[in-house]
C-alpha cells in the first residue's frame, strides 16, 4: 500500500528515541521529511544522525513545559520542512509513585508538561495545518484501565484522550484529523531500564507476556508503522478514535 506520504512534513516530539524515533524512521522510510524534538540538544542530533540527516530529517530541542516552546517548535518545523503535514506529541512519562504518595508538585509539574505542553503545541499547530493534515497524540492504556504505581499517568493520559476527541469535533470542518495511541508494553528502554529496576528482569518479563495475547511484548518498529499510517492520507477517515498498539492486552472495548 502506498500511504502517501512522499514529500510530507511532520513534527515529532519526544522523538529522540523509543517510540517517537520509531515512528520518524517510519514516515522517513515511506518519503516523509522530519523534524524531531526532545529536551536534550544532543540526543537530537543523534536521532537526526540515525534518520540520515537533511533534506529527510531535521531536529530542535525544545522542553514543552516551557510556555514558549511550542510556538517556538512549530516555526523551527514550518521553516526546516517547508511544509508541515502533521504532528505526533508525546511528552515524556510523569514521576512515578501512588495517588497518595506522589508530591502535589509532581502533579503541577506534569500537568504542565504532559497537559498544558501538549494543548499549547496543537494550539500552535492548528494556524498552520490545512485539509488532509492529522495530530496523534502518544497517551498510554491508562487512558482505559489505570497501571499501577503510575497514578499521574493515570490522572492525566484520559483527560488528553478526551481532550483529542474534542478537537477531532473542533477540527473536523477544517478536513483536519487527530486521534490518540494507546500503547502497550513496548520494548523500548524506558521499559528495559523498568524491568531491571525490579530486580529481576527477566521474571518481570515473564510476567508481562503472560497478561499479553500475542504473548510478547512490541518492538518499537510495530508502534512507529501504526503511527505513520494513521498520519498519513492513507489514514483519511480516521479521527477521533484511540488505537491501542499493545497485542491485546486492553480487554475493554
Amino acid at each position: 500500500m502506498d500511504l502517501g506520504l512522499g514529500g510530507r512534513g511532520y513534527l515529532l516530539t519526544g522523538a529522540s528515541r523509543g517510540l517517537g524515533l520509531a515512528t520518524a524512521r517510519a514516515l522517513v522510510d515511506d518519503g516523509a521529511r522530519v523534524l524531531v524534538s526532545s529536551r536534550s540538544q544532543s540526543s537530537v542530533e543523534a536521532a537526526v544522525a540515525s534518520l540520515g540527516g537533511a533534506p529527510a530529517a531535521h531536529g530542535h530541542a525544545a522542553d514543552l513545559a516551557e510556555p514558549a516552546a511550542a510556538t517556538d517548535l512549530v516555526a523551527a518545523a514550518g521553516s526546516r520542512l517547508d511544509r508541515l503535514d502533521g504532528a505526533l506529541v508525546s511528552v515524556g512519562g510523569p514521576a512515578p509513585g501512588s495517588v497518595l504518595e506522589v508530591a502535589e508538585e509532581s502533579w503541577r509539574a506534569a500537568v504542565d508538561s504532559v497537559l498544558l505542553g501538549t494543548i499549547r503545541l496543537v494550539k500552535a499547530l492548528v494556524p498552520v495545518l490545512g485539509e488532509g493534515a492529522a495530530i496523534g497524540l502518544v497517551l498510554s492504556s491508562s487512558v482505559r484501565q489505570p497501571i499501577g504505581h503510575l497514578a499521574i499517568s493515570n490522572g492525566l493520559r484520559p483527560g488528553l484522550a478526551m481532550t483529542a476527541k474534542a478537537l477531532a469535533d473542533e477540527l473536523g470542518p477544517r478536513g483536519i484529523r487527530v486521534f490518540g495511541l494507546l500503547p502497550g508494553t513496548i520494548a523500548t528502554d524506558r521499559i528495559t531500564e523498568i524491568e531491571a529496576a525490579s530486580g529481576d528482569a527477566a521474571a518481570m518479563r515473564a510476567r508481562t507476556e503472560a497478561g499479553i495475547p500475542l504473548r510478547r511484548v512490541g518492538r518499537p518498529e510495530e508502534f512507529g508503522r501504526v503511527a505513520a499510517f494513521a498520519l498519513s492520507p492513507a489514514a483519511s477517515y480516521l479521527t477521533g478514535v484511540m488505537l491501542p498498539v499493545d497485542g491485546g492486552a486492553l480487554r475493554a472495548l
